[in-house]
């Protein structure tokens, strides 16, 4: 299947915009295909402001997103692969997405690595017990 990036980062765009907050982009900017000035990275990243007030020709397509924007007073043409989107956000209050690396990003794995583990209740040698629920918790 198609990464599902491009559709969540399209519906939390409208999510924000449509609750009159500033949508941010949290980008990696060392990926491949990034093209920022260079001058606004700081720490491999960088924030971008994408409300339709900030920029021009925004562009939130399935492979990359684009748009004009300036910088100092200077337009710029801004491309980000979505491979590259670390998050969007609502500026005044944070709320919105980080998005975790994607599967063509890993590394492959190396040849030592263990087959994969049958199926949850299943064993070579017959059934295994059920564990308990899964423990989740909020990390802030």
């Amino acid at each position: 299947m198609t990464s599902n990036r491009p559709y969540l980062l399209r519906a939390i765009y409208d999510w924000i915009s449509d609750n009159g907050l500033t949508p941010y982009l949290l980008v990696d900017a060392t990926a491949e295909g990034v093209r920022v000035p260079p001058h606004v990275i700081k720490n491999g990243q960088v924030v971008l402001n994408i409300a339709m007030r900030a920029v021009a020709n925004l562009d939130l397509g399935n492979e990359r997103i684009g748009f004009q924007a300036r910088f100092s007073g200077v337009s710029h043409a801004i491309h980000i692969p979505i491979r590259a989107v670390l998050a969007l956000y609502a500026q005044e209050n944070g709320q919105g997405m980080m998005f975790p690396a994607e599967e063509g990003d890993a590394p492959p794995p190396s040849d030592d690595t263990p087959p994969p583990s049958p199926p949850e209740g299943k064993d070579e040698d017959g059934p295994r017990p059920q564990r308990g629920a899964p423990h989740l918790r909020v990390v802030k």
